[in-house]
């Protein structure tokens, strides 16, 4: 027996594509934001605080001092915000590791 094929099923139309190339258009790079080398350069310290502490980040104002430090490199800078995340992992780890045995005391 052959499976019969309903005909409910809608029947796919011609693919529909994306490309502006399709109606005759093209896309203008020319108008498009040029990159930044440093996403941070024409911004102040309060508004780059601001952007951290609503991203939920406890130590906004630590990070955007290791940021917006000129006297370090960007080397410098990686390393110093990696540690900031390190010490949030310790705190975390400590605090889990406290809860555990004050449990068990209890």
């Amino acid at each position: 027996m052959k499976a019969r094929t309903s005909s409910s099923t809608p029947a796919m139309s011609t693919s529909l594509r994306v490309s502006p190339s399709v109606h005759g258009y093209r896309f203008d790079t020319a108008l498009r934001k040029k990159a930044e080398a440093n996403i941070f350069e024409n911004i102040n310290e309060e508004t780059l605080q601001k952007l951290f502490r609503n991203s939920g980040d406890k130590k906004a104002e630590e990070r955007a001092k290791i940021i917006l430090a000129t006297d370090q490199d960007m080397e410098e800078k990686t390393r110093a915000l990696m540690a900031l995340k390190q010490r949030r992992k310790d705190k975390l780890l400590q605090f889990l590791t406290f809860r555990k045995y004050s449990i068990k005391v209890h």
